[in-house]
Order: structure tokens, then C-alpha cells, then sequence
């Protein structure tokens, strides 16, 4: 763990390097879970393909990790609904606002790092994190080349701050792995996004995975289906070869 310091406190963030120590960077946003073994094994995996990984804790104004690492047992879904009960409220009060000021720190964060090369970064969010990886784009076009979101729910919705208007200022290209039958991304919340992109002149791969839960990455969870995970890894890994290097 390294600190991160923000306008509003100072956030713990996972590092995790590539075997030569050098390679572009790619930001990190976790789940709502927060960060824990799972986020640590991942961000390893991305950084073994040659990037330097960093992940913040974007709860950091509620605790600090350990503070508010889960008590429930997160493999069953008595676990993930009670975790949910006492920490759900958490993500609301992450705003849009709060968002874009963090993002400016953690590519800031990013980017100082040694072995960190110069150039355009990536940004990868799951599940919440989705979202806030299309703002980070959408605020940071000039940094961000790749945006990548999974299982996110509230990509596109009628909300005046709803993350899908930020694609307007983007010029990342995007990747999207959506749940199936996932009642935060509906097919027609889906069908948004992609006109989003669309609008936006960005080239994007905007795809429905078919039988994969909200939350298929996360192998802690139920959610978990190791198929899904494979082919978003698959994907991940060559769109940041094609726009980082």
C-alpha cells in the first residue's frame, strides 16, 4: 500500500508493478467491496502484461481500509447482502463531484510513480467503479487512452449527471462487459451507452455477456463466473496493447 494525498484527505492505494519495473499506467477502480485480496490478485495479473497498476481505496473519506474492510463473508450472498445493508450508503455519497476531484489526485498519484513511462494511462472500473473510470475519461481526455468498465451499473440513465454524458469530452477508446440480465444496466441502458459512444464519434466494443451476473470478476463473490472473467481479461489485455503499448 502506498498513500495517496487528495483536496480532501489521503487515500491508501495498492500498487502493483510489472516484472521489468517500467511500463505505462493503468488506474485502478475497485468494486464496492473495497480493496482485499481479490483487487490485490487482479491488479497483479494486469501488471504482469507490462503496466503499472495502481488502486485506490475511493471510500477513503469513510475509513480506511481496514476500517472498512467487510466483516460479512462475502462467498455467500447472506454475506453480500448484509454487507450491503450497513455499507451501501457509501457509494452515494461518493458524488460526481467528489469523483472528479479524486481522479485528478489519482492520475496525479499514477503518474508519479517510478517506473511509470511517459504518455497516455489506462483506466479500468468494476462494478462502481465503472462509472467512475467514464468520468475519469471524460475529465482527463489529454491523460486517459483507454477506458475499460465491467459489470457497471447507472452507466446511462436520465440523470442530469448520469456518467454517460462525460463520453462527450472523451477520447479514450472504450470497452464495455456488461452483465446479463442485470437490472442496474438494462438492455436499454445499454442500447444509451452505445448511442453515447456513437454520438461521441469514440470507438468502443459495448457487449452484453451473456449468462454472467453483475459482478462476474470477483471471485470472493458468488457472482463469480470464471468464463466471463477470461474473456474481459482477454479483452482488456488487448485493448490497453493497442493504445498503450
Amino acid at each position: 500500500m502506498i498513500s495517496v494525498p487528495t483536496a480532501d484527505g489521503v487515500a491508501e492505494a495498492i500498487v502493483a508493478m510489472p516484472p521489468d519495473g517500467r511500463g505505462p499506467g493503468v488506474l485502478y477502480y475497485m468494486d464496492a467491496f473495497g480493496l482485499r485480496p481479490r483487487i490485490q490478485d487482479m491488479a497483479e495479473e494486469i501488471a504482469g502484461w507490462g503496466y503499472v497498476v495502481l488502486a485506490p481505496n475511493v471510500f477513503y473519506r469513510e475509513g480506511t481500509v481496514a476500517d472498512l474492510a467487510p466483516a460479512e463473508d462475502l462467498s455467500t450472498p447472506e454475506g453480500m447482502s448484509g454487507f450491503f445493508r450497513v455499507a451501501g450508503s457509501r457509494i452515494g455519497r461518493l458524488t460526481p463531484e467528489r469523483a472528479a476531484s479524486d481522479s485528478d489526485a489519482y492520475l496525479a498519484g499514477l503518474r508519479s510513480l517510478p517506473g511509470v513511462t511517459p504518455g497516455p494511462v489506462g483506466v479500468v472500473g468494476f462494478c462502481m467503479g465503472a462509472r467512475l473510470a467514464v468520468r475519469t475519461a471524460g475529465r482527463h481526455p489529454e491523460a486517459v487512452a483507454a477506458c475499460a468498465g465491467f459489470h457497471g451499473g447507472g452507466l446511462a440513465t436520465d440523470a442530469p449527471d448520469s456518467p454517460h454524458l462525460d463520453l462527450a469530452g472523451a477520447r479514450a477508446e472504450f470497452l464495455f462487459g456488461h452483465a446479463d440480465h442485470d437490472r442496474s444496466m438494462t438492455p436499454d441502458d445499454v442500447a444509451r451507452l452505445g448511442a453515447a459512444l456513437d454520438e461521441a464519434v469514440l470507438t468502443a466494443r459495448n457487449e452484453v455477456y451473456e449468462d454472467a451476473p453483475h459482478g462476474y470478476t470477483m471471485s470472493d463473490t458468488p457472482a463469480w463466473n470464471e468464463a466471463a472473467f477470461v474473456r474481459a481479461f482477454a479483452n482488456l489485455r488487448e485493448l490497453l496493447a493497442r493504445t498503450l503499448g
